[in-house]
């Protein structure tokens, strides 16, 4: 059972196992188009595509009228539904991959926890490495019969804006943006055009958790990097845009052992929504 990581050759291997599920996650923020036209270019052969907001986000105002962040994760059902929709199963293989260093496949990595599903991993180094190491793409979209996953108890932690805001007195939990360092610094309006953080948060760049050529650090060296910045991983809680990005921070430090953290899924977006809430730049 692969749980986070699995190299290229190790995915090679298993491309005609029946229990395997590949799922595309290719996005681009800026063209929402772009993942599904780079998967029709060519994708790892068996692979489906998945988009980030139709099939992995809910609508982002809620039945209340009040917005819930650019990405607000679907209803549980509604997601084991498109997990079934995939031919997903309770013992399936599932892994998941992007262009982007696992940016947006993290994302999807979580979502399948948070579902109790513990057999998903991230593809380290994504197409990018399936492509260096010689490995075939194909234009071929695959048939599949509809999974049979159910909802099992989570692997995972959120916390609300509620929580999130009660945290700053009490500061219990360490809160971590993994946003880049001008957005945190609220100096990137194309991205962010009310700018800041929230208050007390450290900045942890999910870029930083890669190595140069777009696959993970090992894991002692993402621990030596996260220890100073998390002393206590199940007393801390990642945030980023919108809650996808965070969760390539949750993903290092379950490569780094350090398990436990929470995500705030409306993250910086929801927060910054409600002109109360106090800011930091």
């Amino acid at each position: 059972m692969y749980t986070t990581l699995i190299s290229a050759a190790d995915l090679a291997s298993h491309t005609d196992d029946k229990q395997w599920v590949v799922l595309d996650c290719r996005h681009d923020l800026m063209d929402t188009n772009a993942g599904q036209a780079a998967y029709d270019q060519g994708h790892i052969p068996g692979a489906q595509f998945v988009h980030l907001d139709q099939r992995l986000s809910a609508e982002k105002v809620g039945p209340d009228g009040v917005f819930r962040g650019r990405h607000p994760l679907p209803e549980k059902a509604d997601f084991i539904a498109t997990l079934q929709s995939l031919g997903i199963n309770n013992d399936s293989q599932v892994v998941v991959y992007d262009a982007h260093g696992g940016m947006f496949a993290a994302r999807l990595w979580w979502m399948l926890r948070w579902v109790g599903h513990r057999a998903v991993a991230v593809l380290d180094g994504g197409l990018p490495a399936w492509q260096a190491a010689q490995q075939a793409l194909t234009r071929e979209v695959p048939v599949t019969s509809a999974g049979t996953i159910s909802e099992l108890p989570a692997l995972v932690h959120t916390l609300d804006v509620t929580q999130v805001l009660s945290n700053i007195s009490s500061a219990a939990k360490t809160l971590v943006d993994a946003r880049a360092a001008d957005r945190y610094r609220g100096e990137n309006e194309t991205m962010d055009p009310v700018g800041g953080h929230i208050p007390g948060a450290k900045n942890r760049f999910f870029k930083d958790n890669l190595q140069a050529d777009g696959r993970f650090k090992p894991a002692a060296q993402l621990h030596q990097e996260w220890s100073p910045i998390v002393s206590d991983a199940s007393q801390a809680i990642m945030q980023c845009g919108s809650g996808v990005t965070a969760c390539h921070n949750l993903l290092a430090l379950e490569v780094a052992g350090m398990s436990g953290a929470a995500l705030y899924p409306g993250s910086w977006s929801e927060w910054c929504a409600d002109t109360s809430r106090p800011v930091e730049r």
